[in-house]
């Protein structure tokens, strides 16, 4: 009679729970399978207060199908290990996935769960290895849930949480739920490591557990990213936003930051089972690792992340359609901007490289906070070079006393036109089929903004 009023609060509670009443709505897109890994080994026909351990999780797991039976985006699948061989002798391969993931499956899971008799060990890293395959052909949109009922520690050779770790790793399960009934608290570090582990301590808190097991599988929770500006305000937006799965190192979520109609941040919905790496795709981007949210709880995640902006301008932009600049961190090229387009960068610091010829290198440039810092490009003017033979051509800009290399010419062209920056400049040719260096021809010619020159030797 205890239990039969467990059940029913459990239910009770499934159906009054406000985030399980959006899970659908939430979720419309994405189906949710749950394998549930049954613990039928001979210590489950031990007592665990008043009832036999094995009544009681099985009635209670039976109350969790009967609720789950009436989401439509979620598929169950049971497997059982310990009821095949008794023991002595130890069968380490004693499980077997009874009630495969099909379609209104949730009375043969009743069934198979009324019917099962403790026998056997506890193989719990060969079921989980195992069940790897008990999962369909993975499928975009689907999540892949492991609920292990258990009152024992592995007992074969195997190790769960390496077999754990290793499915999640390959994005095939997420982190999964160990259920530990009556377990002596030593034994709580052998699960912690699996999973998320809950131990029952009192069999009364059963129903208390499978619940929230269930509202944290099956729900989403609210989130809001807070791009942070230099004033302490969740002022930036209109930057894209990637969470990978911490695990997997696999894409979870890709959104555009939003402000919604009261300029506050958008809601997201994501999964609370999962924790991510955050990568924020402002130019440098910004990362943040191992976040974990709290279901039903709204998460706030904050970056610090003041922008301003930064344009190359050019009044010749014709001239210079094609132009890159390198924008640096020190040496480290974090972007390559074109001519006069604004580009919204990090607050800070950086180091500017305009592809003219010849560079344009221009140190600290200082971005602040919603402003935009402007750079001009000197108007440049036009060479044209005319060579009398085919041969090695190199241009050089004089800088104070030094030359400095800037083009080589393709030695079979006889003519080309070059936009060059002002400054003065020095050419060298020598013909194809002379064979001396004293053969070498030089010339020199300024350019002026605007202006163009013809080069003869």
């Amino acid at each position: 009679m205890k239990i039969h009023y467990f059940i029913i609060a459990l239910i009770a509670l499934l159906f009054a729970n406000p985030l399980l009443s959006q899970s659908k709505s939430l979720q419309a897109d994405e189906k949710t399978r749950i394998l549930f890994i049954f613990d039928a080994s001979q210590s489950m026909n031990g007592y665990w207060e008043e009832s036999k351990k094995i009544d009681i999780a099985r009635q209670f797991l039976i109350s969790m199908v009967d609720s789950l039976e009436c989401e439509s985006n979620v598929e169950m699948a049971l497997r059982v290990y310990g009821h095949q061989s008794p023991v002595p002798p130890q069968d380490c391969n004693d499980t077997k996935l009874e009630v495969p993931f099909l379609p209104n499956n949730a009375s043969k899971i009743r069934q198979t769960l009324r019917y099962l008799i403790p026998k056997g060990t506890t193989p719990i890293a060969h079921s989980l290895e195992l069940s790897a395959a008990d999962f369909p052909t993975k499928q975009k949109g689907v999540r892949n849930v492991v609920i292990l009922i258990t009152d024992g520690v592995e007992a074969c050779d195997g190790d769960p949480c390496e077999v754990s770790a290793k499915l999640q790793k390959a994005g095939i399960i997420l982190k999964p739920f160990i259920i530990g009934i009556g377990l002596d608290v030593n034994f709580k570090s052998s699960f912690e490591c699996i999973g998320n582990f809950l131990q029952v301590e009192h069999e009364e808190k059963f129903g208390g557990t499978l619940e929230y097991v269930i509202s944290q599988v099956l729900n989403k929770t609210s989130a809001q990213v807070n791009l942070i500006d230099a004033n302490g305000y969740p002022s930036e937006t209109d930057v894209a936003m990637t969470f990978y799965n911490n695990v997997s190192g696999k894409v979870r979520y890709q959104f555009m930051h939003t402000l919604n109609a009261k300029g506050n941040p958008d809601t997201l919905y994501i999964d609370p089972l999962l924790s991510y790496n955050i990568t924020i795709h402002t130019i440098p981007e910004l990362h943040k690792d191992s976040v974990t949210i709290l279901a039903g709880k709204h998460s706030k995640i904050g970056f610090d992340a003041p922008q301003g902006f930064l344009t190359i301008e050019s009044n010749r932009a014709n001239m210079y359609k094609d132009l890159q600049t390198l924008v640096k961190i020190d040496t480290q090229i974090i972007n390559t901007q074109k001519i006069n387009q604004s580009v919204k960068y990090i607050t800070g610091t950086y180091n500017l490289e305009i592809l003219t010829l010849p560079r344009i290198k221009i140190p600290n440039v200082k971005i602040n906070q919603s402003t935009t810092t402007r750079i001009k490009i000197p108007q440049p003017g036009l060479a044209t070079i005319f060579k009398p033979s085919h041969g090695p051509c190199s241009i050089f800009v004089q800088r104070n006393e030094h030359l400095e290399w800037i083009y080589d010419m393709q030695e079979k062209k006889l003519r080309e036109t070059l936009t060059l920056q002002p400054g003065v400049y020095h050419i060298i040719f020598r013909n194809k089929n002379a064979s001396l260096s004293q053969n070498s021809r030089k010339s020199s010619f300024e350019i002026q903004s605007g202006k163009s020159v013809s080069v003869r030797f």
